[in-house]
């Protein structure tokens, strides 16, 4: 595949449209025709339950949930009013009945994109589009930064196992197309994303030794092996040091296959 690097595949910046973005990496805040709008902080957890959802949901779930401290017939009311102040701002994007709430259609949310591109990689069924960064500065991903509700700690974890997987996986599969320098970027962003993660600092290693950077490889192994003694006290795994032991005593790049830099693609 002959594809270019792509600074944003998944589009985050483009041109404004009618569709409102929920935005809650990083946020949550709304953007609609090229207007950032602010969620009425009243309403914030409420719109943010109804997109992790993924779903349509309850509206006496949704009550209880948000407000658990008070009585049924006043966390109805709390929902109302949520409900209203959303309105009152022009900000449609939870919908409504008497009996359920869910997204509005046509809402698009940063966080699907984020999953969705996250997943392509995994699966092996990235698009050209797919092969690059999905932000300038993947390390400042966030989900809802500064909650610390139960049911969003759950996802912002799910989000970012994901998205470092996905981040190792696109960097293999770089590394085995031979797009080294993309591919030694895209490992960066990993390891500056979690610098303990073994797995992240392996990619970085494995693209550096794929590029024929022995130097650079070493370096950084060097360096990885210094802050897991420094912080957890512990040595990098024996598997880690065999793969820079083999090519250090090679002295020359190392062939793909001790390297497993193979990645399975959708049949």
């Amino acid at each position: 595949m002959s594809t270019q690097m792509v600074e944003t595949p998944l589009d985050f910046e483009s041109k404004p449209q009618t569709a409102p973005l929920l935005s809650l990496l990083n946020g949550p805040y709304v953007t609609c025709e090229g207007r950032v709008l602010q969620i009425p902080e009243g309403s914030q957890r409420l719109v943010v339950y109804v997109a992790l959802s993924r779903r349509t949901v309850d509206r006496r779930q949704v009550a209880c949930t948000l407000w658990p401290d008070v009585d049924d017939e006043r966390s109805a009311g709390n929902l109302r009013s949520a409900l209203w102040r959303l309105k009152r701002r022009n900000i449609d994007v939870v919908s409504a009945d008497k009996q359920r709430l869910w997204l509005s259609p046509g809402t698009q949310v940063d966080l699907y994109r984020l999953m969705g591109w996250s997943s392509r990689i995994l699966q092996g069924c990235a698009q050209s589009s797919d092969l690059g960064l999905p932000f300038a500065e993947t390390g400042s991903i966030e989900l809802l930064p500064g909650w610390y509700e139960e049911w969003v700690l759950a996802e912002r974890e799910r989000m970012r196992q994901r998205f470092l997987h996905a981040l190792e996986a696109l960097a293999r599969i770089l590394t085995e197309e031979g797009r080294t320098a993309e591919a030694v970027e895209i490992a960066t962003a990993a390891v500056a994303a979690e610098p303990l993660r073994e797995s992240a600092q392996r990619a970085l290693l494995q693209a550096h030794l794929a590029e024929g950077n022995l130097a650079e490889a070493r370096r950084a192994y060097q360096l990885y092996r210094g802050l897991v003694a420094r912080e957890l006290g512990v040595d990098v795994s024996q598997q880690l040091k065999e793969l820079i032991a083999s090519a250090w005593l090679k002295g020359q790049r190392p062939s793909r296959g001790p390297l497993q830099l193979g990645a399975e693609r959708c049949g």
